[in-house]
């Protein structure tokens, strides 16, 4: 017992010891208390041994992306490389149904995900910034974005909100040269019918040439296969597309633009002239008298049943595919994109391709975004040169290799969009991330666009030339109309559908004169309904826009 009484007195003066010595430590510097953490833990092993000999991991952040345009998990190979480079991972979120809807109600109820994809010319991006959901950029772009300035260049200026700031950065930027709306017409028919060389060429017709050759394939061929024969048609699926394509034969533009104002094209010089020409065409029987009830899958099998000479609008990609599967790759019966030019128009001032050096989408970085330091390096990245390779031609010796100074994608992954453009896509990720997308070509001449554009068949190359000269800017009239929501909005709206409802009416008059007097009528109702209102309006906007991008 004494001895047992001996190491309890022995053990109670040892703790005391030991309690002092680390009171006193504590008034030794930090470094001294992080250096002892550091050397027990080495010990220990659960830590590294030397922070000079490797470089700390990254830690790794997550965001939440609304993207409209797609909602697969981030987990293929190009995502992994993103995350690598970047520290940054995304949990994609899309909506089912409409995505503005889910945008405006993610904004009503303060729900926000971290970034938001949305349509660029929607008002739902000048409501997301009146009601502060989304950050201002100009200070990250400043600090964190080189490449964000490089690569963007005037687009920025040219993307700021009227109060000055750029609360976005532009998706799909840059000017696509590749054509957008055309008159196409078979190759087989324009040869037999003397327009061989020309059309081979790529020149342009001019409407009388154009309307000849209508006339000749209705009389050579007034029945294929038991069935009547159709010398033009097009897709009311898209009737913006019917009424671009017609616009541009007369290089009109969105609005009719005279002595500094912005009217409605209805009021160009040339539109009634424009309505007439299509009228004419539908009182000759040259125009398919089914084409304002056509959806685009009856639309496609007309074009594929080999009764039609020629359409209106995009290159029907989808007819002269099934085209090749039916008559053979090398077929000439497939349609080539050609401008029809009106009168006293030179072709180089059509418009068949109107496109938006701004691009499609907006990209923000929202207020519920507690990373914007390393949201705004991840943009920048992606920006980059090397982003924008990454993002549409994947993995370095794993998709693509450098070849005399070129990028130059694999056989494979060529032929993996040739098979399957969607799948093959998701597994490798290779275009399947479309973000802060910017249309041309890289430093070595290779287009960053690599699925789309690095090998083209030989319509799209033709169009190439056929089409040259014919697209033209239209960012400085994107989103000129009423703030969505207003009083003044539900009158546009009405306007809208007077002119759309009056441009089938006047296509399918019976004579000249009952089409002036729906014309007419037309211009009666515009006025009875605050056009001019909204005119003004268009306007008033469009001189504000000019000055901001002074």
């Amino acid at each position: 017992m004494v001895r047992a009484r001996k190491f309890a007195w022995l053990a109670a003066m040892l703790a005391l010891i030991l309690l002092i010595s680390a009171c006193s430590g504590n008034s030794n510097s930090d470094s001294s208390s992080a250096e002892s953490e550091s050397a027990a833990t080495t010990a220990s092993g659960s830590k590294a041994s030397d922070s000079s000999e490797s470089e700390p991991t990254k830690e790794k952040i997550t965001l939440t992306f609304f993207d409209k345009n797609t909602g697969d998990q981030f987990n293929n190979p190009v995502a992994q490389e993103i995350t690598k480079r970047t520290g940054v991972t995304f949990e994609i979120q899309q909506p089912t149904g409409n995505p503005e809807e889910k945008l405006n109600l993610m904004l009503t109820s303060n729900d926000l995900p971290d970034l938001v994809l949305m349509d660029r010319r929607s008002d739902i991006v000048n409501k997301y910034i009146a009601a502060g959901a989304l950050i201002p950029l100009n200070d990250l772009i400043e600090q964190y974005g080189s490449n964000i300035t490089e690569m963007y260049g005037d687009v920025l200026n040219k993307s700021r909100y009227k109060d000055g700031n750029n609360y976005y950065l532009n998706n799909w930027y840059g000017m696509d040269p590749d054509p957008v709306w055309s008159i196409n017409m078979r190759m087989d028919i324009l040869k037999e019918f003397g327009y061989g060389d020309k059309a081979m060429k790529g020149e342009s017709f001019t409407q009388a040439e154009f309307v000849d050759l209508l006339r000749m394939f209705k009389e050579k061929y007034p029945q294929v296969n038991g069935k009547d024969a159709i010398p033009f048609t097009m897709n009311s699926d898209h009737m913006p597309t019917v009424v671009g394509t017609f616009k541009g034969m007369y290089g009109m533009k969105n609005y009719y633009e005279h002595d500094g104002k912005l009217e409605l094209d209805v009021r160009h010089p040339r539109y009634l002239e424009m309505i007439k020409f299509v009228n004419g065409l539908q009182t000759e029987g040259l125009l398919d008298k089914e084409w304002a009830v056509n959806k685009t899958q009856i639309y496609d099998q007309k074009l594929t049943s080999e009764r039609v000479f020629a359409s209106g609008g995009g290159l029907p990609s989808e007819a002269n595919r099934l085209l090749r599967e039916q008559l053979g790759q090398d077929t000439d019966k497939q349609f080539y994109a050609f401008k029809i030019v009106a009168p006293d128009v030179d072709p180089s001032q059509t418009t068949y391709g109107p496109r938006s050096s701004l691009g499609w989408d907006a990209i923000g970085i929202t207020v519920a975004n507690k990373h914007p330091v390393e949201t705004i390096k991840m943009m920048d990245f992606l920006v980059s040169e090397e982003g924008q390779y990454l993002l549409q031609w994947g993995l370095e010796g794993q998709h693509w290799d450098m070849a005399d100074g070129k990028h130059t994608p694999r056989p494979e992954v060529i032929q993996g969009f040739k098979d399957n453009w969607n799948e093959f896509s998701k597994k490798t990720g290779i275009r399947k991330w479309t973000w802060f997308i910017k249309n041309g070509f890289g430093q070595d001449g290779t287009p960053y666009d690599l699925a789309a554009k690095y090998e083209r068949d030989a319509i799209a190359t033709h169009a190439l030339v056929s089409m040259k000269d014919s697209t033209w800017d239209m960012a400085i009239y994107d989103n000129l109309g009423p703030v969505g929501g207003t009083p003044d909005a539900l009158v546009e709206q009405k306007v809208k559908d007077l002119v759309d409802k009056a441009f089938t009416t006047m296509t399918y008059a019976e004579s000249t004169a009952e089409l002036e007097q729906a014309y007419n009528k037309l211009i009666s109702n515009l006025k009875a309904n605050n056009a001019e209102k909204i005119e003004q309006v268009y306007t008033d906007n469009y001189v504000e826009r000019v000055n901001l991008w002074k």
